[in-house]
């Protein structure tokens, strides 16, 4: 074999290497928390700092242990009174910190963000339904602590710490056309 060749393997095999152990190094940030999965299968908890996987066999997901805000998005409802309400709120929430929880959120519902935000949109709708334009504006208290109750019930399996539901505005809509 020439020295050419020797070479070229070596290169190769150097290459090899260095792609190895950069899919094999990584770094958890302490405002996260990981699971590491083993052929798609939970395998152990990740805590911050550097973490070893094997490559092509284990994958880390990580979780944001944060205060995380999502936006229910602004939606018309419809008052006991029959009148359409712009209706807008804010859920508050973060992931708890330890294994069993931060599993519970991948794990028991799919995607939490978006069914959040549209279980926080259906209890609006049901809250708000019931109410007369006038009582939803004056209640806010009352609305956010009805809120504030359904999601932490409903969300009890999903293991994360419900902060704040916020009511942002109830604003009577007009359509184009309504006498004034």
């Amino acid at each position: 074999m020439s020295n050419a060749a020797i070479i070229i393997i070596i290169i190769v095999a150097v290459i090899v290497v260095l792609i190895l152990l950069s899919k094999s190094i990584h770094t958890v940030r302490p405002t996260s928390r990981g699971l590491i999965e083993r052929f798609g299968k939970y395998n152990r908890f990740a805590n911050p700092g550097i973490i070893f996987l094997i490559p092509f066999i284990e994958h880390l997901v990580r979780v944001n242990i944060t205060e995380n805000m999502i936006d229910a998005g602004l939606q018309e409802i419809i008052t006991s009174d029959s009148l359409n309400a712009q209706v807008d709120a804010q859920v508050y929430f973060k992931v708890r910190s330890d294994e069993e929880d931060v599993k519970a959120s991948q794990y028991n519902v799919f995607n939490y963000m978006v069914q959040i935000v549209a279980l926080a949109r259906t209890t609006l709708r049901n809250i708000i339904g019931t109410m007369t334009l006038k009582d939803a504006n004056s209640e806010r208290g009352k609305i956010n602590s009805a809120l504030y109750n359904n999601l932490s019930t409903e969300t009890k399996s999903w293991d994360w710490r419900l902060s704040v539901p916020n009511l942002r505005k109830i604003n009577l809509h007009r359509c184009p056309g309504d006498n004034e």
